[in-house]
């Protein structure tokens, strides 16, 4: 039998196009969910686009029949606007028949009272909560979910006979066609198991397993601390790597890494005409509100610990705090929120998003399909921070990112272990 998904505000909100994701079934979208998605239209951000353009599609849908009485979707289903929430009997006292969230619940538990299993679909944790009280069955929308447990690091150990090592010394490399099957760019550490201390570091490019080329390099002054991070330098100073992804918890470097490299290529080696420096625009705690000045004014403090690591980055320059302002004003360093990305195209630039677990899949779709001909993009952020209200580590956009661009020949991703920054803040990252 068909069941019946009542999609909160948020879904549509986090997915405009959450109600095509439910198959043969029927989604229900209350009446309180409109109005709260009118009440977010305006807004300049993310979450205003996605209401224009869920409001947007179900006007388009009004010439398949009356919403109220259910329209077909393309996929399969039905799709109805429902009004029955005014009044349920068994509603619990104390509760406020007027607010949102109760309205929502109000209208899935009479729902329920039918022959169908209804599911209340809400990234609100404590809808969620309320609605398993009142006996509604109740689920996260996991349709853009990964596990993060399982996520893909990167990297794996392979262990290799000691002549097979000693030929993949002898040819630099190993044509690679055997088991275990690897990505594209994914790295692997050949070990023997006759000598442990007989192994290499090496990369999947093109049905062979080579030697990594940038691993020992140093970019911009910094040199890798580890295994991890020679795999990272390997992907940000290739340049047929266009996308690269650092996970990992703070002090892993991979800030700090993305940073040199993108000065290494753009002033140094002026392999890319711009180095363009993101960050989303999410606050931990309370927002400090408007802030005074000119733009770059107003993106300072947002932007304060991408001028920390430049200033570490310049910290043997003479007169660095001169330096990077040069670099600003000659257009080659420039700092940029993700808030009027759309509807650009960024081509020959080195572009890094940090913080980009604060992201959702839609808003990484938007900036990825910003970048033009012979732009490099990296993203770099740890899934287990996150400000974003009604993101997690399974459902925020780099974890999506990351699992969705695995198996792409211009992709590479690396997970980050090591914590570099300082005992203390490796200790802190590990036992807190």
């Amino acid at each position: 039998m068909a069941e019946i998904f009542v999609l909160d505000t948020n879904v549509l909100l986090h997915d405009p196009k959450a109600f095509l994701e439910f198959g043969e079934n029927e989604v229900v979208i209350p009446l309180a969910v409109i109005e709260e998605i009118d009440n977010q239209k305006k807004r300049q951000d993310e979450v205003g686009r996605n209401a224009r353009f869920i409001s947007r599609e179900l006007d388009g849908l009004r010439c398949l029949g009356q919403l109220s009485k259910g329209v077909p979707l393309p996929e399969g289903g039905m799709l109805r606007i429902e009004l029955n929430h005014q009044e349920c009997l068994e509603f619990p006292k104390g509760f406020d028949p007027q607010k949102y969230d109760n309205r929502i619940l109000a209208l899935a538990h009479n729902l329920a009272n039918g022959n169908n299993r209804v599911v209340l679909v809400s990234k609100d944790l404590n809808l969620r909560i309320k609605a398993d009280v009142m006996g509604i069955s109740a689920e996260d929308y996991v349709t853009d979910k990964v596990n993060y447990d399982d996520l893909y690091t990167g990297y794996r150990e392979i262990y290799l006979s000691s002549e097979e090592l000693d030929r993949f010394y002898e040819n630099e490399g190993l044509p690679w066609k055997q088991s275990p099957m690897l990505n594209p760019h994914e790295f692997c550490i050949l070990r023997s198991p006759d000598n442990e201390s007989q192994s290499a570091l090496c990369r999947f490019i093109e049905g062979w397993v080579k030697p990594i080329r940038y691993g020992e390099i140093v970019s911009w002054g910094i040199r890798a601390r580890n295994k991890e991070q020679r795999f990272a330098f390997d992907l940000l100073l290739d340049d047929t790597v266009q996308v690269v992804t650092l996970v990992g918890s703070a002090g892993t470097g991979k800030t700090l890494l993305a940073l040199a490299a993108g000065l290494d290529k753009v002033i140094q080696q002026k392999a890319y005409r711009r180095f363009l420096v993101m960050r989303p625009i999410i606050p931990m705690g309370d927002d400090l509100g408007y802030l005074p000045g000119t733009k770059d004014e107003k993106l300072r403090p947002w932007m304060q610990p991408i001028f920390d690591n430049l200033e570490y980055l310049f910290q043997d320059c003479r007169d660095s705090y001169h330096l990077l302002n040069e670099f600003m004003e000659q257009g080659l360093l420039e700092m940029e929120t993700l808030t009027y990305i759309r509807g650009r195209s960024i081509p020959n630039q080195f572009i890094l998003c940090d913080e980009a677990q604060n992201l959702t899949p839609n808003m990484v779709k938007t900036l990825i399909t910003r970048v033009g001909e012979g732009t490099k993009i990296i993203f770099t952020g740890d899934p287990e921070q996150i400000d974003h209200p009604y993101l997690d580590a399974c459902s925020n956009g780099l974890t999506y990112l990351v699992e969705k661009f695995r198996g792409e020949k211009i992709a590479g991703h690396v997970s980050l272990i090591k914590g570099e920054r300082s005992k203390v803040a490796e200790i802190g990252a590990r036992l807190l």
